[in-house]
């Protein structure tokens, strides 16, 4: 075994394993001592040491025996959720997409899930729907059905532990202040740029229903449609998007 360790140029044992030559040579003559001596005890060592000294090797080695994880399987942990404005709404997205608050604690369209896809920053989905909430250059409220830098909100815990979400994307250009989502005493979506953080309109309580595995959305331009056909992506600027109340507006411009 030494001269093995000194024709490799390695006397430490771990570099006497990863050395294959070496490594093969010292089993062979250590499989050769055990067969000379066979007995039902030494058998059972065998195989233990055939059927684990694989394993050993790769350990010492620096090697796993578990394969890669898949890039597509879930590697975010995030939750299913219902947000509850102190307005004393439940945020809710209408199969339409239309985003309004209802009173009532049950219904499926309220139900959204937080993914995080950076530090304190999510993604809100519908499960319903399956649509991402954005806002827009103007501060209003939108759904895409493509995750886009429109559709990333900061969370941030208020002083009387209400939630707040804003636009990691827009803010006010003098002040600096950001843009909120926020619902009003009716129960209406404000404009981002009209709701204040120290208002019961921006503040809202998670009430997490189950702890779930996400994908990572994939990243999209502003702007872009959805394929159809298996077409890829493409940028329209015709048609407009449908905003929070139906009301069609022209197509946001990306920020320069």
């Amino acid at each position: 075994m030494v001269q093995a360790a000194a024709r490799s140029g390695r006397t430490d044992p771990i570099g006497l394993l990863c050395n294959r030559s070496a490594a093969r040579r010292v089993s062979m003559r250590l499989l050769s001592r055990l067969l000379d001596r066979a007995s039902p005890e030494s058998m059972r060592f065998l195989r233990s040491v055939v059927s684990k000294g694989s394993h050993m090797l790769q350990c010492l080695c620096g090697k796993s025996l578990k394969k890669n994880k898949n890039p597509s399987d879930p590697q975010l942990k995030g939750i299913v959720t219902r947000l509850y404005c102190r307005q004393g709404y439940y945020l809710q997205m209408n199969p339409d997409g239309c985003l309004d608050g209802t009173k009532d604690d049950s219904t499926n369209s309220s139900l959204f899930n937080l993914i995080p896809v950076g530090l304190r920053v999510v993604a809100i989905q519908s499960v319903k729907t399956g649509l991402y909430i954005a806002m827009n250059t103007e501060g209003h409220l939108y759904t895409s059905e493509l995750f886009t830098p429109e559709c990333k909100f900061k969370e941030s815990v208020f002083e009387n532990y209400y939630v707040v979400y804003s636009s990691m994307l827009y803010r006010q250009q003098e002040s600096g202040r950001a843009w909120f989502l926020g619902l009003n005493k009716e129960g209406q979506a404000m404009k981002g740029n009209r709701v204040k953080k120290t208002k019961p309109a921006a503040h809202f309580l998670p009430k997490p229903i189950e702890v779930a595995m996400y994908r990572e959305p994939s990243l999209h331009d502003v702007g872009e449609t959805v394929p159809k056909d298996g077409a890829p992506p493409s940028k329209s600027t015709s048609e407009p998007v449908v905003m929070n109340g139906g009301k069609p507006v022209s197509k946001p411009d990306k920020e320069t």
